[in-house]
């Protein structure tokens, strides 16, 4: 019997009102501002710190995936329905996708099978305008910064060659990354030098996803660094009055969207920062949010361990607070054969000598949470191909370092397929959970804490810094940004700077090629590598797999 498609799944459930999802977490249906019947957005005012402390935070991520992915979405869903089938309340906390991703090669990410927020489409698509938002105050801020330049009143004297700033949309679209603009005379602007970013890696999400408040989204908008004055002074956002225009613009954006799994448990859904190229989490405000309302919150970190968790940890929680209580590392038996050399040819086939030496892959991914003094749970995310040989060495594997996997099987079952992992997680959460502790210290210089990562998350040997990196630094320094957090830019396919080294790499060098400073967000940005801010649709996107009828009703969206 052929299985339904995850759009075919979504579909044929019939969603409860968005107020029956919010009487769960005892949310009057006076607080909500509905979009529809089945989204809605939730006041910052039901965020209250003193139930945050009492209610219990596990992030889910991953071992280094393969280029499909290895199900974070679908096993954060899965668990939230596992907890609450064995009495747990529990809400799962999301990204929102990007619609660059969406039409081009990754599809979705809304989970899968029947692990799924709904309503899918809108999820996918333009949901409630958040993306929108950010978009138009990020180039809104663009717009204003050529004004200046132009303009003969209130002028910054703002060189233009020092611009470090960017428009962003959020598709993926090659053709933008290096452009010039001002072209066509000088009623056109003054022409320079200009790109296009995709919006999930503008510095305006990541400091959605960093604000407390509107009061502190507004501050951190206006710190902003934009570039130069011919006299080299440094300008910022505040210094065109810019804030109060963006933040207007981001008004309702900031505000956490309340949707539903398809077995009606609450889901928040708040932001969406890529993990290779910016933080990788939601926002601070959704996780509080959910800590607030509920029990047990599930949240998910992008791409692996390496990026994401790394990043949840060091940045997310220590700026906002938060004492994650349980790790859940997600692996699969097709990544365990890829990391064992297996072509991708070979992902299918049961290989159990690429198993064992894929699974030192997983294994530094467990030995680098502990490091944060938290028990990972692993979750093998079940696929048709693995056999049973292969899963029960990675769980006797994972029992030999101390560590509980269990077969995850939510995307075929829901919750039902997931009861174990739910009480794995409960199991540590109530008897090994204890205060987490983050890898470094925001005030240890940027290069101390460069190195760090490197050597301790990602296992290389040394680092090495361009001249452009040793440049970077030094205007870091000269600006006053030493004791901000770093958000590492690289590739998520391998624990080091090349695409090629899988497995667990040793006696590697990673080279830090340029330092970007997101002073609104308080991080800089090592770029490792060839990391691209706007990537390019693959030679068959998704997108020519969709279809819409007369009726509305979309087909090929997953």
């Amino acid at each position: 019997m052929a299985h339904l498609s995850d759009i075919e799944i979504a579909q044929s459930k019939e969603l409860k009102h968005i107020k029956e999802i919010a009487a769960k977490l005892s949310v009057k249906e006076d607080d909500l501002e509905m979009y529809g019947k089945y989204k809605a957005k939730l006041p910052l005012d039901l965020i209250d710190d003193n139930k945050i402390e009492k209610n219990n935070l596990v992030l889910v991520t991953a071992l280094t995936p393969t280029p499909a992915g290895e199900g974070k979405t679908t096993t954060s869903i899965g668990l939230t329905e596992g907890l609450n089938k064995i009495g747990k309340q529990a809400t799962v906390v999301l990204r929102e996708p990007s619609l660059g991703p969406v039409f081009g090669i990754k599809g979705g990410a809304a989970g899968g099978g029947h692990s799924q927020v709904v309503p899918m489409e809108d999820i996918n698509l333009h949901f409630t305008g958040d993306f929108n938002a950010v978009e138009k105050a990020n180039n809104l801020l663009a717009a204003l910064i050529d004004n200046n330049i132009q303009s003969k009143v209130n002028n910054l004297n703002i060189d233009p060659r020092t611009i470090l700033w960017k428009r962003v949309i959020d598709m993926n679209d090659r053709a933008l990354r290096d452009i010039t603009i001002g072209l066509g005379g000088t009623a056109n602007g003054v022409p320079r030098e200009d790109g296009f970013n995709i919006t999930p890696a503008s510095e305006v999400m990541a400091i959605l996803c960093m604000a407390s408040d509107l009061e502190n989204l507004k501050e951190r908008l206006g710190n902003i660094f934009i570039g130069f004055t011919y006299n080299n002074k440094p300008v910022f956002a505040k210094d065109l009055k810019a804030e109060n225009a963006m933040a207007i613009l981001l008004k309702d954006a900031i505000k956490p969207n309340l949707v539903q799994t398809l077995e009606e448990n609450p889901a928040i859904i708040h932001g969406g920062p890529f993990a290779n190229i910016a933080q990788g989490t939601n926002t601070i405000i959704a996780t509080k949010m959910g800590l607030s309302l509920s029990n047990y919150v599930v949240t998910e970190a992008g791409f692996g361990a390496d990026l994401g968790a790394e990043k949840f940890l060091n940045i997310k929680s220590q700026f906002a607070n938060l004492n994650p209580k349980c790790v859940v590392l997600v692996a699969t038996i097709r990544a365990l054969r890829h990391h064992g050399g297996a072509k991708p040819d070979e992902y299918n086939t049961p290989d159990l000598d690429k198993v064992t030496e894929g699974f030192k892959n997983l294994e530094k991914h467990i030995e680098n949470i502990r490091k944060f003094n938290i028990e990972p749970v692993v979750a093998i995310n079940a696929f048709v191909s693995d056999s049973k040989e292969e899963v029960e060495f990675v769980i006797k594997k994972c029992a030999d370092l101390g560590v509980e996997a269990v077969l995850s099987e939510g995307w075929e079952k829901g919750g039902n397929g997931t009861r174990d992992l739910a009480n794995a997680v409960v199991n540590v959460v109530e008897n090994k959970a204890s205060q987490y502790k983050p890898l470094y210290n925001w005030n240890s210089p940027i290069k101390e804490k460069i190195n760090k990562i490197a050597v301790e998350i990602y296992g290389a040997s040394a680092v090495e810094y361009s001249k452009q990196a040793q440049l970077n630094l030094r205007r870091i320094d000269r600006l006053g940004f030493n004791n901000f957090a770093v958000c590492m830019a690289k590739t998520q396919k391998s624990f080091s700077d090349n695409d090629a080294l899988i497995g667990r790499p040793k006696d590697f060098i990673v080279t830090v090629r340029e330092i970007e400073i997101a002073a609104g967000a308080e991080f800089v940005i090592p770029i490792l590598g060839k990391m691209m801010r706007m990537p390019g649709l693959p030679a068959k996107p998704a997108s020519e797999n969709m279809t819409i009828n007369n009726k509305g009703v979309i087909s090929g969206l997953s």
